[in-house]
């Protein structure tokens, strides 16, 4: 409840204050009629309830897609480390293919951590330097959108591995196809964050509403008195709670409590990708214990059952 009256303590202290000036006017000076019909106030009220009810709605939806394009970088990124882990060429099970590997996973999970962290415009690039090495984070220094940047290191790795015969061509495009959609979620993303509610719509509200709260108490003084001063404060207190509500979900990446949880999506994501590596790892480790040359058939069967 702290948290929440705190979004609006201002407009209540007024509210409170304004009926406390009204009905001390109406107690001293009761020769001045200032009584309307409530039904006054109580049209303007429905107009605002409607109002309210549009904008609260446009601004879930914002927060809902943002939600969905987070769930795709979810999926995308569990669908890249899969096709770099299965589609790199590694007969030998080498130590030059396990670190391209284990760099391009790691570096994928930097990438959900940039992506959050830049559309929350905080430090997009401290959080990320112990997944990738030091000549990668001078080379995104170097840029201005950092995920960007990291997405140009994930399309060179694929390139130099297509020139090592390493994937194939039919590979390669699956793989960039992936971070393609990547691209477009960070895309999307950046929409959803640089696209402004309009102004002139939230401003129109908040003067609807002043003037059914300069209202309410001139339709209500004369049936409660002075009990008019909760009760107004009250009113008052639920339409700005909801006004308030709307203007949070509409920007759901300004690291609030009602923001999209960027950082613990991407706090999963690297949970699925490292034990996906740790599986391919586990799987390293044991064909690496066997005698290619003197055991074939043993090694085929176990490693078909770690994979």
């Amino acid at each position: 409840m702290k948290y929440v009256l705190g979004k609006i303590k201002v407009e209540i202290v007024l509210v409170l204050a304004y009926t406390i000036l009204f009905e001390i006017f109406h107690h001293y000076f009761i020769n001045l009629p200032v009584d309307i019909p409530i039904a006054i106030p109580t049209m303007i009220g429905t107009i605002i309830s409607l109002l309210l009810a549009f904008k609260s709605n446009q601004a879930y939806d914002r927060w809902w897609e943002a939600r969905i394009v987070w769930g795709a970088v979810v999926n995308d990124s569990r669908t890249l480390i899969r096709q770099v882990l299965t589609f790199y060429e590694d007969p030998d099970f080498s130590v030059e293919a396990s670190e391209f590997k284990e760099n391009f996973a790691k570096r994928q999970i930097a990438w959900c951590y940039s992506l959050g962290q830049s559309l929350r415009n905080r430090d997009a690039i401290k959080p990320i330097e112990g997944f990738i090495s030091e000549e990668e984070i001078r080379y995104i220094k170097n840029h201005q959108n950092v995920p960007n940047a990291i997405l140009m290191l994930h399309a060179r790795d694929l390139r130099n591995a297509k020139n090592e015969k390493k994937i194939n061509m039919y590979q390669q495009v699956e793989i960039d196809n992936t971070l393609s959609r990547l691209c477009d979620e960070m895309g999307k993303c950046e929409r959803i964050k640089n696209t402004i509610f309009p102004t002139t719509y939230s401003m129109y509200i908040r003067l609807t509403l002043c003037l059914f709260i300069f209202l309410l108490p001139f339709g209500l003084t004369s049936v409660l008195s002075w009990f008019a001063i909760p009760l107004i404060t009250a009113i008052g207190a639920a339409f700005f709670l909801i006004e308030r509500m709307a203007i949070h979900l509409q920007d759901p990446f300004e690291n609030r409590p009602t923001d999209t949880p960027v950082t613990a999506i991407a706090n999963t994501i690297e949970k699925n990708i490292k034990q996906m590596l740790n599986e391919y790892q586990s799987e390293f480790d044991i064909l690496k214990e066997f005698d290619l040359k003197d055991e074939p058939k043993k090694v085929e069967k176990d490693a078909y059952f770690v994979l």
